[in-house]
């Protein structure tokens, strides 16, 4: 069965020349902001355009944001429409293999109402494994004309998640963090160790292969079938630090027949910038 929210290097090498296409890279280093684009200008798919994590794909950080804002529509809609994207056109994002980072751009996209977006996989390791070409410097498209159709229903806020109270189960919350962040046994990023009480662990790298690849549509049901049961319609959040490696949670699913989650953007980021919201450690 083919993964509709995938692309592989060899269709997308068929596509580069067709211009009702646009390939976005969305390299990002959480250690080095600038990387990506340095990256991007050194070597990218041909004809690729650059997205930015901190700067096209969220807004600025607020007081009592996570660290990767949801971007205000009409700010994004621009951005999108700057990087030569209509309404019609079929969009690829990658980023350096597995899609933790350009699952964000797959996501904003979808909630921005153009669901004609797929995630290549593999990255821009498999493009170079395959021996496609690769090319330096910038590309500066030709503008296009975006508009966007909001999905609100694919947001979760922090408001919506504490009024859940005691009831938090029935928001069926999965946190895409590695697993010794979730129980608190580590914490190398966020101030604070632990997790959302309720929340349930989905590290995102079991949807992968080791290889870097993405696993079979069939081995995502079976992983999604253990998670969220057999009714494909259930209402279900994802969550992670800041709300962009969740994302490839909702890819995974998605690929396995479920519905769309809501995102919890401002994730365990924001979720602890106030201390007198409640913190799970361990397995409960």
């Amino acid at each position: 069965m083919r993964n509709k929210q995938l692309i592989a290097a060899q269709e997308l090498n068929e596509h580069l020349q067709d211009n009702s296409w646009c390939t976005i890279d969305c390299r990002s280093e959480l250690s080095d902001p600038t990387a990506g684009r340095r990256n991007y200008a050194t070597a990218h798919i041909p004809g690729a355009v650059f997205a930015d994590l901190n700067e096209d794909l969220s807004a600025p950080l607020g007081q009592d944001t996570g660290r990767h804002p949801l971007p205000d529509v009409a700010n994004i809609s621009r951005t999108i429409g700057r990087l030569g994207i209509n309404n019609n056109t079929t969009v690829v994002v990658y980023d350096n293999d597995n899609g933790a980072i350009a699952a964000r751009a797959w996501w904003t996209l979808r909630w921005l109402g153009h669901s004609d977006v797929r995630l290549l996989d593999g990255g821009i390791a498999a493009w170079s494994k395959s021996q496609f070409p690769l090319s330096s410097g910038v590309i500066i498209p030709r503008p296009a004309e975006f508009v966007s159709n909001v999905r609100d229903e694919l947001v979760i806020t922090t408001a919506e998640i504490c009024d859940a109270g005691a009831n938090i189960d029935s928001l069926n919350i999965f946190d895409a963090r590695d697993l010794i962040r979730f129980i608190g046994e580590d914490e190398p990023i966020d101030s604070v160790a632990g997790h959302i009480p309720g929340a349930r662990s989905l590290p995102f790298p079991e949807s992968m292969n080791d290889d870097g690849y993405w696993k079979r549509v069939e081995e995502l049901q079976e992983l999604w079938l253990r998670h969220l049961g057999d009714d494909r319609e259930t209402e279900w959040v994802v969550m992670c630090g800041s709300g962009v490696t969740a994302c490839h949670l909702a890819v995974s699913a998605v690929a396995a027949g479920y519905r769309d989650p809501r995102l919890y953007v401002g994730s365990w980021s924001e979720w602890i910038t106030d201390s007198s919201r409640p913190i799970g450690l361990g397995y409960g």
